[in-house]
């Protein structure tokens, strides 16, 4: 029952987070500055009519209880509108920039999680020691490194001086089949290195600081006490007690996948949810804007509660709290 209890209390601030982040979303892009269809009409300097009619098209001229009503009825069917400038649903707009996002953050993710956590275990193990010295002052260079800054240095290197890689894009046009895998990998390698390093650092941080900590325990000592190798102590003892807070942080960046990194799909023209909102932005698409923070949201608020129940149940004293 405590489990079950403990899965359902979860459930439920999930769910109320859901609802909190739909009624937020409605509400900002209303009561920001300036009208969309009335930008819209100064861009394009539609008549009055054309006003009036994109109004009613959008559904700008009902109240705002009506509106907010549709506005729940439509997000559940998952119906978000028309984007202001192409006239596109935004739904196929977000859809054909969901997978260059995932396997960009994705592959992005996994391997500074891959290498991060390598790192960090091998540091702390060693504390003191010069590879322990030498990762962590990387580990907090990379940390504390703009993400767009180092983008373009890689950019300038490898693209600009080198010519090692395309300076951007997913893929050329005329590519196809194998060839058209491999020139997408050859586009990926930029952007992915520059995410790996930017996450790497965080990943390493955390798992030496939890490590480190986790090594002064009482159950890690007594297995010492025993006659257990360090292997077996590191492997069997110490790393699945002080993975925990790491394992927090490498779903919640799961969650921030379909979200896109705006700097870097940005700095190298990668056709991702990054990049659409950054140009919906820059263009003030009000639609798309809300439909990717409502994506984004709830792949935080999805990632977050895997996140409390997975914990709940690797650690049962987080399910008694």
């Amino acid at each position: 029952m405590g489990s079950q209890h403990y899965l359902a209390r979860k459930i439920a601030y999930a769910f109320g987070t859901l609802l909190f982040v739909l009624t937020f979303n409605f509400f900002l892009f209303r009561v920001l500055p300036g009208d969309p269809v009335g930008i819209l009409a100064r861009s394009e300097r539609l008549t009055a009519a054309d006003v009036a009619a994109l109004r009613a098209q959008y559904g700008l001229d009902q109240p705002i209880p009506r509106q907010y009503v549709t506005y729940l009825q439509n997000t559940v069917q998952g119906r978000f509108g028309e984007s202001l400038r192409s006239g596109a649903q935004v739904s196929t707009l977000i859809g054909g920039r969901v997978w260059p996002t995932v396997l960009l953050v994705g592959l992005g993710t996994i391997l500074s999680t891959i290498v991060g956590v390598a790192v960090g275990i091998r540091g702390a193990w060693t504390r003191g020691s010069r590879f322990d010295r030498n990762t962590l002052y990387g580990a907090l260079v990379f940390y504390a490194m703009p993400e767009g800054w180092l983008g373009m240095l890689l950019l300038i290197l490898f693209a600009g001086t080198l010519h090692w890689f395309p300076a951007g894009g997913y893929a050329s046009a005329d590519s196809v089949g194998f060839h058209r895998i491999l020139d997408i990998a050859n586009h990926l390698v930029l952007p992915c290195l520059t995410l790996t390093l930017g996450y790497v650092g965080s990943y390493s941080i955390i798992m030496r600081s939890s490590l480190l900590e986790v090594m002064n325990e009482d159950f890690v000592l007594t297995a010492r006490a025993k006659g257990a190798s360090d292997q077996v102590v590191r492997r069997h003892h110490a790393v699945p007690n002080a993975i925990l807070p790491t394992a927090t942080l490498i779903f919640l960046s799961f969650g921030y996948v379909l979200g896109g990194a705006i700097i870097i799909e940005t700095v190298f023209s990668w056709p991702g949810i990054g990049l659409l909102t950054y140009d919906a932005i820059r263009q003030l698409d009000y639609p798309v804007i809300q439909a990717v923070f409502l994506l984004s949201s709830a792949t935080v608020i999805l990632a977050n509660l895997l996140t409390d129940i997975t914990y709940g149940y690797l650690d049962p004293r987080v399910r008694a709290s």
